[in-house]
């Protein structure tokens, strides 16, 4: 699974940051334009969103998974 990280920057952005990286993935005005986008990255790739406060906190977490293209019928 790969979990993303949605966290406050110094200069007021808001960046995603994939479990593990050295590196930001994306950076954003908003923290809802981050959670959205990534949103879509943790459905597609399966895995937690963290969402981090500014204090670096982690104030809510939400699990998405793959897409499922044969759901059980019934």
């Amino acid at each position: 699974m790969a979990n993303q990280h949605i966290v406050h920057r110094a200069d007021g952005s808001w960046a995603i940051r994939g479990e593990g990286n050295t590196r930001d993935t994306l950076h954003f005005e908003t923290q809802f334009k981050a959670f959205s986008a990534t949103k879509e990255i943790a459905t597609n790739q399966g895995g937690d969103v963290m969402i981090h406060g500014r204090d670096g906190k982690i104030r809510e977490r939400n699990t998405y998974g793959k897409p499922d293209y044969c759901p059980p019928s019934g």
